[in-house]
């Protein structure tokens, strides 16, 4: 997160605009130009936890993580700079939310590259903010405007639901699979095993659908969930409690706020952080699972066929096994052996 990406290249031309603003960061920033911004007061929001870590160490209160904004936190704001996620909802939430908060007057910026979709932002904004292109560098547009008529923001109705067999799966703009069961989770579930017992751990949890019908299949398993989306953590949370089932869901940066071991951790890991590929958060996943999993525990994830995960699996377990796949995904077993001394005692 120290490297500047391109979005951020671009706000840099425009930097001597921002001197004397109280500017607030939002969306899908990824590196830390905040931490080194020039202007009269500087604050982030942001829905993901391990970009929060990263800013609150420079920033300590200035940064914020959550769901929504608190509107103290922003209330003496005059500049908004927006980064456009690749998820129009998501954009849609986070903007509608902030645009609620801030006085009519404040001047926004919204920056992204092309790809991402940022163009819409001008429609999406439309009867709020009259946007216009004044930047395009880096395969990013950089827009402007003032804050015209304020949004209208209620939680409640952003809230989604589908079903799955006989549970209802909660959803949040922004989280993995809100419209319906992917493909890669599927594939996971038809491996899971009925009346197991044990402790599960579900890393990456998104809406919570693998963790709620394992909880079906094995009711007296106990469950825990995390992830590093606050709009995820949210709606795992109302998934178990609109299908009255028990289970902990924690903020945590793969393994940063995990304690204790578990006898299966169980995973569809992300390989993307915004619109760049990322293999950081699996790698994590898999070699720090060893640390929580006892002799014979078991790690389970569900995988794009062509990633390299088997030689970090073999790498950190000795082996691993294929137990479905299909054209495009493929699902990993490892397991947990007794250490060779171990192993020669018996």
């Amino acid at each position: 997160m120290s490297a500047m990406t391109p979005a951020s290249e671009v706000i840099l031309r425009h930097s001597d605009e921002f001197i004397k603003r109280r500017v607030l960061f939002a969306g899908d920033l990824q590196d830390s130009l905040p931490t080194q911004f020039d202007a009269a007061d500087v604050r982030v929001h942001t829905q993901q936890y391990h970009h929060w870590q990263l800013l609150n160490r420079s920033m300590g209160d200035n940064a914020q993580f959550g769901l929504t904004v608190e509107p103290e936190f922003i209330a003496e704001c005059d500049t908004l700079i927006y980064y456009w996620p690749k998820n129009k909802p998501e954009a849609q939430f986070q903007l509608c939310n902030i645009l609620a908060l801030l006085p009519v007057g404040i001047e926004v910026f919204v920056v992204g590259e092309n790809r991402s979709g940022v163009r819409s932002a001008e429609q999406l904004l439309a009867g709020h903010v009259q946007l216009t292109k004044i930047d395009s560098a880096r395969r990013c547009g950089l827009y402007h405007g003032s804050l015209d008529v304020q949004t209208q923001f209620e939680l409640a109705e952003w809230w989604q639901s589908y079903p799955i067999h006989d549970l209802e799966v909660k959803t949040l703009p922004g989280v993995f699979s809100r419209d319906g069961l992917d493909v890669g989770s599927a594939l996971l579930l038809s491996t899971l095993e009925k009346h197991q017992k044990g402790k599960v751990l579900e890393v990456g949890c998104g809406a919570g659908v693998v963790a709620a019908v394992m909880a079906r299949l094995s009711p007296k398993l106990k469950l825990t969930l995390s992830d590093v989306n606050a709009a995820a953590v949210e709606s795992s949370r109302a998934t178990l409690a609109a299908n009255d089932i028990a289970g902990e869901v924690l903020v945590s940066n793969v393994y940063s706020d995990i304690t204790g071991r578990f006898d299966l951790i169980i995973s569809n890991p992300p390989f993307h952080d915004g619109l760049a590929t990322d293999l950081t958060a699996a790698e994590m996943l898999i070699r720090g699972a060893v640390k929580h999993l006892p002799i014979g525990g078991e790690l389970r994830i569900v995988a794009n066929a062509f990633l390299p995960y088997p030689k970090i699996l073999d790498a950190t377990f000795g082996s691993h096994e294929v137990l479905a796949q299909n054209g495009r995904f493929k699902v990993y077993k490892a397991t947990v052996g007794r250490p060779a001394r171990e192993a020669k005692k018996r």
